[in-house]
């Protein structure tokens, strides 16, 4: 640990004398301003002795001081961030990100983000985009559309609970033959939405946006399903959800993941095992046999009152399976 010296003036001698602090943020002594009476640098008039202030390395005695010591506050070291801990960064390094928010600015900055990012760092690596939301802003979800089609790497949509709106264009944006959705969740398609207010020339503006977004989408979804826009404008009239089944019989989707199929996340690498525990030792389960015998005996269910003393079978003679 650094030692820094600090000098002091008597008020009889004009020589100084070292002390010695250990380095916790004090940095230098300033004498006290001139005394009213004297007009002379003291520390106090009336003290003949000058206080010690001891430092130990172990712990700190820190006296009272006077006004006239100054500290200078030193930030504490930054500690390192956790990076296992962070769900989304983990979630990144296995090239997934997840869409599980209303689609607004702030949504598609981050969803952006990361698209180019992935892309940028392996273009020949599929891109896996997990969706559940309920749509959200038309131009908001447009800037995701773009980035998906910009990114050299293929992009795999999957849907996980709800695929409304923007949500459901975007999962039908997704790579062909990539797109996938969860055997119980819902898919849904309508036109856009939206509300004109104030003048009547302002809502007219508005009005003639909402006709064009709802053309452009409608030309997109012809594309992407093989229909015609006349079918797309009379599906996306009013409300529209489908099972999965139907989304892929509707060309959104282009598998449904039954509930036996595996390998939908990657393992993931480089990290350790969970810590085994006693409740995992004792309940762990690995055929009959080995499920009985990891079970507590009939003499100890006894004990505790959960079984019948006069009753003992064979489990008896077989103790838990010590951890």
């Amino acid at each position: 640990m650094e030692m820094s010296s600090l000098t002091f003036t008597t008020p009889s001698s004009s020589t100084t004398k070292p002390l010695s602090f250990f380095n916790h943020g004090l940095k230098q002594l300033k004498p006290s301003t001139p005394s009213f009476f004297s007009g002379t640098n003291s520390w106090n008039q009336n003290r003949s002795r000058i206080t010690h202030v001891k430092a130990l390395k172990g712990s700190i005695e820190r006296n009272t001081l006077s006004s006239n010591w100054e500290f200078s506050a030193t930030a504490a070291p930054r500690l390192p961030r956790f990076e296992e801990l962070d769900i989304t960064n983990m979630l990144l390094r296995q090239r997934i990100i997840f869409l599980g928010s209303q689609i607004d600015d702030t949504t598609a900055d981050f969803v952006i983000s990361q698209l180019l990012l992935l892309d940028a760092e392996d273009p020949k690596k599929d891109i896996k985009l997990f969706i559940n939301s309920p749509g959200g802003s038309v131009t908001a979800g447009m800037g995701i559309y773009d980035a998906m089609k910009q990114c050299k790497a293929d992009v795999s949509t999957t849907c996980m609970g709800l695929a409304a709106s923007m949500g459901a264009f975007l999962l039908a944006s997704g790579s062909k033959g990539k797109r996938y959705c969860m055997p119980n969740s819902r898919v849904m398609i309508h036109q856009p939405l939206g509300t004109a207010g104030g003048k009547a020339t302002d809502m007219s503006i508005r009005i003639r946006e909402m006709a064009y977004h709802k053309v452009k989408l409608n030309k997109i979804m012809s594309r992407i399903t093989g229909k015609p826009e006349e079918q797309i404008e009379i599906d996306t009239d009013r409300d529209n959800f489908m099972n999965p089944w139907e989304a892929k019989e509707y060309g959104i989707v282009d598998a449904v993941i039954d509930d036996g199929k595996v390998g939908l996340v990657a393992p993931i690498g480089d990290t350790a095992p969970p810590p085994k525990t006693k409740v995992w030792d004792q309940w762990k389960i690995e055929g009959s046999r080995k499920a009985r015998k990891n079970l507590p005996s009939e003499s100890k269910m006894s004990q505790t009152g959960y079984a019948d003393e006069n009753k003992g079978t064979q489990l008896d003679k077989e103790t838990p399976t010590s951890v």
